[in-house]
């Protein structure tokens, strides 16, 4: 393995720009609180462990190379982003035209955040085109990398699992602020916003 070091460096600078994984953590958090937070969390790394056995065996390679297997994963999770983005904005529909004095966590309760950010993050193909590009940049060419790549992989795990602890901490220490009203009305409306553009992009992708 080679540079080892400067591979932590883009990992951390590629795992906090926001994506869908982001924005379903941001819906779950301020919905459901951290427990919901760290569900989803949890949901996004097990979908990411399996990136990596995957990449490892070469699982991810047939799907990178098979522009039908692309198309599939592809299509699967744009519909499913897009679900979860109507999802959301019917639910904010539904909070306005509805007085209610339940408690958003009640109203949320039974909803499955590991389900869903294990989906998102399982179906999403640039995430195997991620692992099959990204990490044998950072593998001594001819060598094994059976070894490099499961490093590799269960490394990037690990820092998103730690950078998601930390940004789920932060919005649960600001969610009184967040979850008035007015404030949430406006954060789930760009949150289902979002997660209907990344359906719409990545529906976009070229296999």
């Amino acid at each position: 393995m080679e540079n080892f070091g400067l591979f932590v460096i883009m990992c951390i600078l590629l795992i906090i720009l926001p994506g869908p994984d982001t924005a379903i953590a941001t819906k779950n958090t301020l919905t459901v609180g951290r427990t919901g937070g760290f569900k989803t969390i949890l949901g996004t790394c097990c979908a990411l462990l399996i990136h990596t056995l995957a990449a490892v065996v070469g699982l991810s390679a047939i799907i990178v190379k098979s522009a039908f297997l692309f198309s599939i994963f592809k299509y699967f999770g744009a519909v499913y982003l897009v679900y979860l983005g109507i999802k959301t904005l019917w639910a904010l529909k539904q909070n306005k035209t509805t007085a209610s004095d339940i408690p958003a966590e009640s109203k949320y309760e039974g909803k499955s955040c590991f389900k869903q950010g294990f989906l998102t993050n399982l179906l999403n193909p640039k995430v195997a085109v991620f692992f099959l590009t990204f990490l044998p940049q950072f593998v001594e060419s001819g060598s094994q990398s059976f070894l490099p790549f499961l490093i590799m992989g269960i490394t990037y795990m690990l820092l998103t699992a730690l950078w998601f602890l930390f940004y789920i901490y932060l919005l649960d220490q600001i969610r009184a602020f967040m979850k008035k009203p007015k404030t949430q009305s406006v954060i789930e409306g760009i949150t289902g916003t979002v997660l209907i553009g990344f359906g719409i992009k990545l529906t976009m992708e070229k296999a």
